[in-house]
């Protein structure tokens, strides 16, 4: 299949897998404040969420933008899957705010916009050559990485814990990320397991960390949702990282290798800047949607001569 009818398949499949993502991440929001506040990886909160029907629409737009995610993949590349399957973000935005009787903010969605633009540059700029393709991967090579991203999950959790403040939203969305990048870089391994034979993955351990390492994710996601008000911020946060981590994966454990000439890397570093400003665009206008809101609820009502009730 020659690579334009190949896009003609990925672009549908990943646009519409970013939709499945974002009605998702809003169902999924929406329903987890519904239930009371579990601890951080507690399973109670999956057990109370099974019974709201919000969630399951969720779980169910998951697993199916999961396998319109994998079609895209398998017909496209990922400097151009993974970009529109950050656009989830405006989704989310867009469902969320409907959910809500409420207009999508435009910032907001600019913000969204432009973290895509962000993402698909740096992928164009630091796609890897193709690396292990037979499920070999190097572990001692990424041993620094995987306990640098160890220590970094351990202490977003740990503060978004102990900390009593907004920030601990995007710590928990940023050890989401992290775990779902880690989550598809083992799957990368996986896949090249099963061209050597059926059986190969379970001869391995790298299943066995998946099937850890993948629950963990969903439920941290969860818990991401319910500590935040809005959804946008999160799902920027873990939608930039995950293909961040993914991509280091696949350079410390698979043997694959990045153009470092200096050209590329300072593209590269104002791609992953263009990235952090639309997140932080996204933060910032987020948190001041949030204290307008609470400004017009405390607003107290006033009678005018001849008019109905207004807001002082």
């Amino acid at each position: 299949m020659d690579s334009g009818t190949a896009l003609v398949i990925a672009v549908p499949a990943a646009v519409l897998g970013a939709a499945g993502f974002g009605l998702a991440s809003a169902a999924q929001q929406r329903a987890t404040h519904e239930v009371a506040v579990a601890p951080t990886l507690s399973p109670r909160l999956i057990v109370e969420l099974l019974a709201r029907p919000m969630w399951l629409l969720g779980l169910v737009a998951t697993i199916v933008a999961l396998a319109l995610q994998i079609v895209a993949l398998a017909f496209g590349p990922l400097a151009v899957v993974q970009p529109l399957l950050v656009t989830g973000v405006a989704f989310a935005s867009v469902f969320a705010a409907l959910m809500n009787g409420r207009r999508p903010d435009a910032l907001i969605l600019l913000g969204a916009l432009l973290c895509a633009a962000g993402l698909s540059a740096f992928l164009l700029l630091a796609r890897p050559t193709e690396g292990s393709t037979d499920g070999e991967f190097n572990l001692m090579a990424g041993l620094p990485l995987a306990i640098a991203l160890a220590v970094l999950v351990l202490g977003c959790v740990f503060y978004a814990a102990t900390v009593e403040h907004s920030s601990r939203v995007l710590a928990l969305a940023l050890a989401t990320g992290v775990l779902y990048g880690v989550t598809a870089g083992l799957m990368k391994v996986i896949t090249g397991q099963l061209r050597v034979g059926l059986d190969e993955p379970f001869r391995h351990p790298v299943l066995y960390v998946v099937c850890i390492i993948g629950p963990m994710g969903f439920l941290l996601s969860q818990n991401t949702f319910q500590a935040g008000q809005l959804v946008a911020p999160a799902v920027a946060v873990i939608t930039s990282v995950d293909p961040v981590i993914g991509v280091l994966i696949g350079v410390s454990w698979l043997g694959e290798r990045l153009d470092s000439s200096p050209s590329l890397l300072m593209g590269q570093y104002l791609a992953a800047a263009v990235v952090i400003g639309s997140i932080a665009l996204i933060a910032v206008r987020g948190h001041h949607l949030l204290q307008r809101r609470e400004i017009l609820a405390d607003r107290p009502l006033v009678m005018r001569r001849g008019a109905g009730p207004v807001a002082r």
